[in-house]
């Protein structure tokens, strides 16, 4: 019996660029052609890019988004809080309404460009499927 390694002439697949894919998922685009949506509504992705044809159903986005979301608006609001009752002494109802419509903007704003950012990932690692494709 003789042992014989096999060998398969696949094509090693093209690398993708992490950075340029988180920058087309900040701004909420198909992190392979740049151009088509990737969202349909506010936090939907879509079955494929409407341009390229790329599939994105494949990613598991989950939570991370309302997680990085969270983390992030903390981080930045948590300090500015402090600062602003220390160094001006707004009446507490004031401080908390407008703290509330921050906080409430910036999630808002920041949810669906971290889950673009999300799903770029995966995709420039070829994690969850996104490796089928070249």
């Amino acid at each position: 019996m003789t042992d014989q390694s096999m060998t398969f002439d696949t094509p090693e697949p093209e690398e993708r660029q992490v950075s340029a894919a988180l920058r087309r998922g900040w701004r909420c685009r198909c992190p392979a052609c740049g151009s088509g949506p990737m969202l349909r509504g506010y936090l939907t992705v879509r079955d494929a890019c409407p341009v390229c044809g790329e599939e994105l159903h494949h990613h598991r986005a989950d939570d991370g988004p309302a997680y990085l979301t969270i983390l992030i608006v903390g981080h930045i609001l948590a300090p500015l809080i402090l600062w602003v009752f220390v160094k001006f002494r707004p009446d507490p109802m004031v401080l908390a309404t407008i703290f509330t419509i921050g906080t409430v903007a910036l999630s808002l704003f920041l949810l669906p460009r971290l889950k673009g950012m999300v799903v770029a990932m995966q995709w420039s690692r070829r994690m969850h499927g996104f490796a089928q494709r070249g």
